[in-house]
């Protein structure tokens, strides 16, 4: 069974860096994408980055391009986003997910699985 659990989440100032975690259970991330999305408060979801293990591939949002990076360790299936020089409007719920399944999978892509979010919030 494919679960993915988010950890890292909390608040910080405008300017500062956090760090987001998915730790990914039940398959092996060399035959997946993975990606980042969040929810900003009366918004829906968009996706903010991804990464395609087979080759490695990143996209990111415009959003985010410059600040935040996403990476990941194929041994231990944990995938991190990177978030630096935070903003105010970088405020909401990040959900780690899978984009697809295998064969299907692509990033940028659609989400399948859902872990159950961390709340980022930024202040000014």
């Amino acid at each position: 069974q494919v679960q993915l659990v988010e950890s890292g989440g909390g608040s910080a100032q405008s300017g500062e860096s956090l760090r987001l975690s998915c730790e990914a259970s039940g398959f092996t991330l060399e035959h997946y994408a993975i990606g980042w999305f969040r929810q900003a408060p009366g918004k829906g979801r968009e996706e903010v980055a991804c990464i395609r293990f087979n080759d490695g591939k990143t996209h990111y949002d415009d959003s985010v391009k410059g600040r935040f990076v996403i990476f990941g360790n194929r041994n231990d299936n944990i995938v991190t986003l990177q978030m630096n020089g935070l903003k105010p409007e970088d405020t909401g719920e990040y959900y780690c997910v899978t984009l697809g399944g295998p064969p299907f999978v692509s990033c940028p892509g659609a989400a399948d699985v859902w872990g159950q979010g961390t709340p980022i919030s930024v202040s000014e």
